[in-house]
């Protein structure tokens, strides 16, 4: 009994110094005997002992990969000199080597970085790349570091953008920015690269951080930028009302606040395609896209920089809901620019496109102040205008609209051309009014005959009331010139006394 309860005591354990001792030996194996009786062998102690210099050694250089668990290897190295289990670890470590701004200045290393990631592009490129968290938060480190950057005021445009005969400006950094936009893009268009991990590092602030660069000068830069974003919107479903949010407010600033931004065109360049995938019926919230956003983007004067994508959205909206296009077509004639014949221009080819899809029931809610409009336009005195005014009447599709609803359309019409016929300079404009006519004759002669009576009366009319008041100014002449010439007989005002001789 004694010598159970004995057994069941702690035995003094051994000195630190046998223990350093035997931690402390080279050989293989050794072994060191436990006081409750039990052998505790440890193996491959060399192997460890070069792993942990390895590693002392990488650390100093990517201390990440130390700190995310991956295990370093010289970042040097070629892939074609690695085994096939140690490439994914020689990736993560050429990723982290780049995680550093490049300085002009330094040629040498950027020679370096630029090598580097040129063997990492072709490595992603190669389909061998497996984006792991640390892979993931590398590039996302390098794109922070090289992309992300405030442009300076002195290299944007004064009035705004860049204009259609404005010659672009270069960024001097291209040839190393292209790289990383190249390894950013592969990054995202990766069909290895798991979304609900991505978003960790792709988050909101990367977002808004990339929608800063469509700032650029650099239509390179902007050309890139606008495939990423559309790969990010395809590929991070989470992120799609945010993106569709930061753009708006992207459009409002521009629109309402500064009129400047290089970017408007590639932005409208992704939505266009970001619109036709749209689901029917529309939400609320896409609608308020188009009255909110697409819709006073007419309004700016650099609007023909970006109009022709514009136009497209514009369209995509009608295409999917009929019903957009009277209120697409008031917001247009909101818009519509008076002293500007080249908007003018723009606006009568989109009008053209969004009355291709109109509906009849669309098409009647603004034909009166449409065509109000399109007279003043066949009388303009840019003859390029008026041209393009009177050709509308080629399309099918609006003459279509007008031959039903002749009735109204007609009469505000006919009289803008029956001016032109009297008026207007240019040849091709009159020859052009004297289709026009042709059309409504065949179309209706009655009614045309109707109208241009109507018109006569009103001639008429007017001629008179413009008679009668030129004979009330002569009668009015006559009888001031037959008064008698006045005898200086003037009332004298009366001065007030100067002192009151009323006592009070």
């Amino acid at each position: 009994m004694l010598k159970q309860i004995l057994s069941k005591l702690p035995r003094k354990p051994k000195s630190d110094s046998s223990d350093a001792g035997g931690s402390d030996s080279g050989s293989n194996t050794s072994s060191s005997k436990s006081g409750n009786g039990f052998q505790c062998t440890i193996g491959g102690s060399s192997l460890s002992s070069k792993l942990n210099v390895v590693k002392r050694v990488s650390s100093a250089v990517f201390p990440a990969s130390i700190a995310s668990g991956v295990e370093a290897v010289e970042p040097f190295l070629s892939f074609k000199d690695v085994s096939n289990p140690q490439k994914q670890n020689l990736f993560v470590s050429k990723l982290n080597l780049c995680c550093e701004a490049v300085d002009l200045n330094n040629t040498a290393k950027q020679d370096i970085i630029r090598e580097i990631l040129i063997e990492v592009v072709d490595f992603v490129s190669s389909g061998s790349a497996k984006f792991t968290e640390p892979a993931i938060s590398a590039v996302c480190k390098i794109c922070a570091i090289n992309l992300f950057r405030t442009f300076p005021p002195k290299y944007r445009s004064i009035t705004g953008g860049e204009t259609e005969d404005e010659e672009p400006m270069f960024d001097p950094n291209w040839s190393h920015l292209q790289i990383v936009y190249d390894l950013l893009l592969r990054f995202v268009s990766s069909t290895s690269l798991d979304a609900k991990l991505t978003k960790k590092y792709v988050d909101h602030s990367f977002i808004l951080r990339l929608l800063d660069l469509f700032e650029s000068e650099d239509p390179r830069e902007r050309d890139c930028l606008k495939t990423i974003l559309h790969r990010v919107y395809g590929k991070f479903m989470v992120h799609r009302p945010f993106i569709r949010k930061a753009v708006s407010n992207i459009i409002y600033r521009f629109v309402f606040e500064t009129e400047r931004h290089n970017g408007i065109a590639e932005l409208l360049e992704i939505f266009g395609s970001v619109i036709s995938g749209f689901a029917l019926p529309l939400k609320e919230e896409h609608k308020m896209f188009l009255w909110r956003a697409l819709i006073p983007l007419h309004k700016p004067k650099s609007v023909g920089i970006y109009h022709q994508q514009l136009t497209y959205c514009v369209v995509q909206f009608v295409e999917k809901d009929q019903k957009l296009a009277s209120s697409v077509i008031k917001g247009l004639l909101k818009y519509w620019p008076i002293t500007n014949s080249q908007k003018e221009l723009m606006f009568l080819g989109e009008l053209e496109e969004i009355l291709e899809m109109t509906s009849m029931a669309e098409f009647q809610k603004i034909m009166v102040q449409l065509f109000r409009r399109i007279g003043c336009c066949l009388n303009s005195s840019h003859y390029q205008v008026a041209e393009r005014a009177h050709l509308m009447w080629n399309n099918e599709s609006i003459l279509n609209l007008i031959t039903q609803n002749r009735q109204v359309i007609l009469p505000l019409v006919i009289p803008a051309l029956e001016r032109n016929t009297q008026n207007h300079w240019n040849q091709a404009v009159l020859n052009l009014t004297m289709n026009v006519k042709k059309i409504f004759s065949e179309m209706d002669e009655e009614l045309v005959l109707a109208c241009q009576c109507k018109l006569e009366e009103e001639s008429l009319r007017l001629r008179a009331a413009a008679e009668k008041r030129k004979l009330a100014w002569e009668l009015l002449e006559s009888s001031a010139s037959d008064l008698p010439p006045s005898t200086g007989n003037f009332l004298v005002p009366i001065k007030p006394a100067s002192t009151c001789s009323v006592a009070c």
